[in-house]
């Protein structure tokens, strides 16, 4: 793995070499010159954000962690010792820009199985009291850090949690809980009768059959679509009959506890059909 390390150009333009030979008058106008609203907005905004201490959190094995974009981090090292941030795990690294690349030195490191390795950024300070921005671009993402060196106190371990990762976690929490629920019922799970048995085969044999002692529940697979859905017919003394019953979604509603029943589709060599029993009825 090749990471290219690139320092960003300190180049003393014209006007800057002007007003360093300057009068002081006509420094003071030089300054205020040099800045329009517009760009003294966006120092503003930019120094607002570099400033500001966000949220930092502790992770695993003594890992500080960052929340991605919500401020530009600061990460503070320490001569002799090295300052390791971790990126997200499977993130490729394309660019490294160090603002000062004599007295800064940033070495890759990898951990992890392959198909799923994490990058690490070993940074290391030359001296303490030095300050300097790092600018990492990855396959996913751009990373805006401020490094400081610190005489004797440094981040041996820094990390990042990500917003996108937050609401993938709390949409799988919600899959859990909806997969855990029992539809339709508004009794708990422990009080309804699932001793129904099915016989027959059909593309939308129901996944489950259950009652609450006052209506019984038919849930099909999540393919079915009302108008596909199969007619009732509840066996009454030897015979079929029409009952009352309701679709919501995937699921089909009948008025009240059935003993045994047939769902039927179709017509002629076409016809599927289902049949449903209670307990050893």
């Amino acid at each position: 793995m090749l990471i290219r390390i690139r320092p960003v150009p300190a180049v003393l333009p014209l006007a800057a070499a002007l007003v360093l030979t300057a009068p002081p008058l006509f420094l003071a106008q030089a300054v205020a010159q040099s800045v329009n609203p517009n760009e003294a907005k966006g120092i503003g905004i930019s120094g607002q954000w570099r400033g500001s201490s966000g949220l930092v959190t502790k992770g695993t094995d003594g890992k500080v962690i960052f929340l991605f974009g919500e401020v530009q981090p600061s990460v503070a090292c320490s001569p002799l010792q090295v300052c390791d941030i971790e990126l997200q795990a499977g993130e490729v690294v394309r660019d490294v820009l160090v603002g000062d690349t004599v007295r800064w030195k940033v070495e890759p490191a990898t951990s992890g199985a392959v198909g799923g390795q994490a990058i690490h950024l070993i940074v290391k300070p030359a001296e303490p009291g030095l300050v300097t921005s790092m600018v990492v671009t990855t396959s996913r993402r751009t990373y805006h850090i401020q490094l400081k060196s610190h005489p004797a106190q440094y981040m041996a371990r820094v990390g990042f949690e990500y917003p996108e990762d937050v609401e993938t976690k709390l949409a799988d929490i919600n899959a859990r809980l909806e997969a855990s629920t029992i539809p339709g019922a508004g009794v708990p799970a422990e009080r309804l009768n699932f001793a129904y048995s099915l016989s027959g085969s059909a593309r939308w044999r129901p996944t489950r059959v259950y009652s609450d002692g006052t209506k019984t529940y038919i849930q099909f697979p999540r393919s079915i679509a009302a108008q596909d859905a199969p007619v009732l017919f509840v066996v009454s003394g030897g015979q079929n009959r029409i009952v009352n019953y309701r679709m919501k979604d995937n699921m089909m509603v009948v008025d009240y506890q059935v003993d045994k029943a047939v769902l039927v589709s179709g017509v002629g060599w076409h016809q599927q059909k289902i049949t449903i029993s209670r307990g050893g009825r």
